[in-house]
């Protein structure tokens, strides 16, 4: 996924204000669900709501005004209710890394009650989806 950092990303010396990474990993993650077939809204119509319990944050380079960047995401690890998405966001044109971090998500039942995550869910946040031939 790419970022086109603008003015209103960055804080008064022209850098990415630290917090917006945090932004730019949960369009990540939503892109990476729907590019396997788990729309958010879907789901949330379904009675799955995800919410983040744990969130880190590296910060290892200054991104600034202008700069164009590519974040990686996959998920790092499954269990029964819940899973995290790993991501690396780097300066488009160098590779240069800017931010590592992982959010670890919960599913609920929109209430708040935590829940099994559905086996077809998992085999594909782990797999990808389905292909038929």
């Amino acid at each position: 996924m790419l970022i086109r950092i603008y003015y209103e990303d960055t804080d008064c010396g022209g850098i990415v204000y630290y917090a917006n990474y945090l932004k730019y990993f949960e369009r990540a993650r939503t892109q990476y669900l729907e590019e396997r077939g788990l729309s958010v809204a879907w789901l949330m119509k379904e009675g799955t709501v995800f919410v983040v319990v744990h969130a880190e944050v590296d910060y290892r380079s200054p991104a600034h005004y202008g700069d164009r960047l590519r974040i990686e995401t996959v998920v790092s690890d499954i269990s029964a209710a819940s899973f995290t998405f790993s991501h690396v966001i780097r300066e488009r044109e160098s590779q240069r890394v800017v931010v590592e971090g992982s959010a670890r998500l919960a599913a609920t039942d929109g209430n708040g009650k935590v829940k099994r995550l559905d086996k077809a869910m998992v085999a594909v946040l782990r797999f990808g989806p389905t292909r038929s031939h």
